[in-house]
Formats: structure tokens, C-alpha cells, sequence
């Protein structure tokens, strides 16, 4: 995937493209996460589908930012897609932060999302990350930035690790993700059921974040939504690439 930028707000945003003349997949991160976690899936997925995916505000190669508010973010996808120059609606992908950045601009803007896909996250997000705040600052090496971290997050931030003058840290700052958690918690019901285009819930049989029936229940309260749930936990397309795959695979197939 290529690396692109562009300047919005005088923030500059990152974001990899897969290239080629497939339709397009634009895709979204989880909180602490960035654009190349979908590098797997725009192997899998070419070259049927164009996968481009955001590093958004404050995480990977993009600008940290003053705010993280709700439309902070819709903001930054309008911006994208401007960027993007798209002549046909594309499919949003969204993983948690990156699913309700998606359900919220599909209703806002229905005609430019031909499908969505929401990968564990619900219409009601209510998280408390303050624990990342440990995260913070600077380490002497590798090990002890992975060590503070702990195994039970290390597969998911390995690539926001970074190296400077001072030592190793995160490429997020820990205090404005807790501020986009808290901006980010709320009810989402009337967004996701005021669109009607295709959509596709997955749900990590292990995640500590969703419930299989909250879940469920956003595919029975909506038209046109199937359910799945995989093997995995919050990042399904990280845990089980393949059966995650699969799936997309067959529901864009049906669009």
C-alpha cells in the first residue's frame, strides 16, 4: 500500500492505498490503532476492492489534534472523501472508534456510502480507557514500552511504536485517546437506523467490548443488516483474518 497525505484544518492526515481499479473500501481504525492494521485485508480483498484506509486524527502518521470531538471526526472524513475524488459511493469498513465514525457519516451523508460494515463496536458505546494513561511518555527501550503495555494489548499497538531522540513511545498520545473516548460514548440508535443501505455486523465471540445480543439486536432493528460473529475479540480482522476476510468477501459480492 502506498503511503498519501493531504492538509485539512492545518492538520495533516496519513493514509495508505492499495491501488487499482477495484470499487472502493475506505477503511477505519479502532482507538490506538492506525491505517496499516488493514494492510492484510487489502491483500485479501484486491483486486475486486481498492482498499484505502485513514490514519485518523491523532494516531499513526497523522497530526495529533486539539479535539477529538464527533464532528471533529465526521469532519475528517468529509475531508477524505474530498480528497479521494470518488465518482460512485463507496463502503465504509469500521473498527469500534472507526465503526461509529461510519454509522455517523452514513446517515449523514447516505448518497456516498454504498454499504457499511461494523466490526465489533455497538450503537452504544460506554468504554472506560483511562488505564492507557500508563502508557504515557517516553522508554529507554523496546521491551520496556511492551512490558508496560502488556500482552493482552501488545499484538494490537506493535505498530504504533516509535523510536526517537528521547526513547520509545506510542504514536498516540494516551490522554487524547481517553478524550475521544469520552466524546466518542453516547447513543447512536436513531443515526444507524435512519440508513438503509446494505450492512454487516461482526462480532469477536471473545470481545469484552460488545454483546452478542446488543449486537444481534442492531441487525433485527434494521433493514437490509446481517449478524456474524468470529472468532476473536475486538479486532476481528486482526484475530481471524481469514474467516473476517471471507466474510466481507461474501457480503460485498451481494451489493
Amino acid at each position: 500500500m502506498q503511503r498519501r497525505s493531504f492538509q485539512h484544518k492545518d492538520l495533516t492526515f496519513s493514509w495508505l492505498d492499495a491501488g487499482g481499479k477495484g470499487s472502493v473500501l475506505i477503511a477505519l481504525h479502532a482507538h490506538w490503532m492506525e491505517a496499516v492494521t488493514f494492510h492484510r485485508l487489502a491483500t485479501d480483498l484486491a483486486p475486486e476492492w481498492r482498499v484505502v484506509a485513514l490514519d485518523q486524527r491523532g494516531h499513526g502518521h497523522s497530526s495529533h489534534a486539539a479535539t477529538y470531538t464527533r464532528q471533529d471526526y465526521l469532519s475528517d472524513l468529509e475531508a477524505f472523501y474530498a480528497e479521494l475524488q470518488l465518482s460512485a459511493p463507496a463502503v465504509l469498513v469500521g473498527n469500534s472508534l472507526g465503526g461509529i465514525n461510519a454509522l455517523q457519516f452514513a446517515a449523514k451523508h447516505p448518497n456516498l456510502v454504498q454499504a457499511l460494515i461494523l466490526e465489533d463496536i455497538a450503537v452504544e458505546p460506554g468504554a472506560d480507557i483511562g488505564f492507557v494513561r500508563a502508557w504515557s511518555g517516553d522508554f529507554p527501550t523496546r521491551d520496556a514500552l511492551a512490558e508496560r503495555v502488556g500482552p493482552r494489548f501488545l499484538p494490537y499497538l506493535e505498530d504504533s511504536f516509535r523510536e526517537g531522540r528521547e526513547g520509545w513511545r506510542l504514536a498516540f498520545d494516551p490522554e487524547d485517546m481517553v478524550r475521544s473516548e469520552e466524546s466518542l460514548k453516547g447513543q447512536y440508535w436513531q443515526e444507524w437506523l435512519s440508513t438503509s443501505c446494505p450492512a454487516l455486523v461482526i462480532r469477536g465471540c471473545d470481545s469484552r467490548v460488545t454483546t452478542r445480543q446488543k449486537l444481534e439486536e442492531m441487525a433485527l432493528r434494521r433493514p437490509n443488516t446481517i449478524f456474524r460473529e468470529l472468532q476473536g475479540g475486538h479486532v476481528v480482522h486482526h484475530d481471524s483474518p481469514e474467516m473476517f476476510a471471507d466474510q466481507l468477501r461474501s457480503f460485498l459480492q451481494s451489493l
